[in-house]
């Protein structure tokens, strides 16, 4: 009898947390120029929560390059030392768990 198990090994594979950086990445990206645009035309705004959701979740470096490329939120602090410091946070945990492991 065939069995309908998942196993976590075959889901989180280098290739597939490789895609799921790149993805979340380019989301955050599009994001910071969604939000940017919709500032410009005032209309209804991403909250803030939302982009720092995104950064958390491991797409720091779209964000960050986001808001650099379209020059958004480059005058508030919250996100000029948040979206740095929780990647740089991230990448540290990740090097501290693959050392271990």
């Amino acid at each position: 009898m065939l069995e309908n198990t998942i196993n976590i090994n075959e889901i989180f594979t280098i290739k597939n947390i490789i895609i799921y950086f790149i993805i979340i990445n380019l989301i955050g990206f599009f994001i910071m120029w969604l939000d940017k645009n919709k500032a410009k035309k005032g209309r209804w705004r991403i909250p803030e929560k939302t982009l720092f959701l995104i950064t958390a979740l491991g797409g720091g470096i779209g964000t960050i390059l986001g808001m650099y490329v379209f020059r958004h939120k480059t005058q508030k602090l919250n996100f000029v030392i948040g979206f740095p410091f929780i990647t740089i946070l991230e990448i540290v945990t990740i090097i501290y768990f693959c050392i271990i492991k």
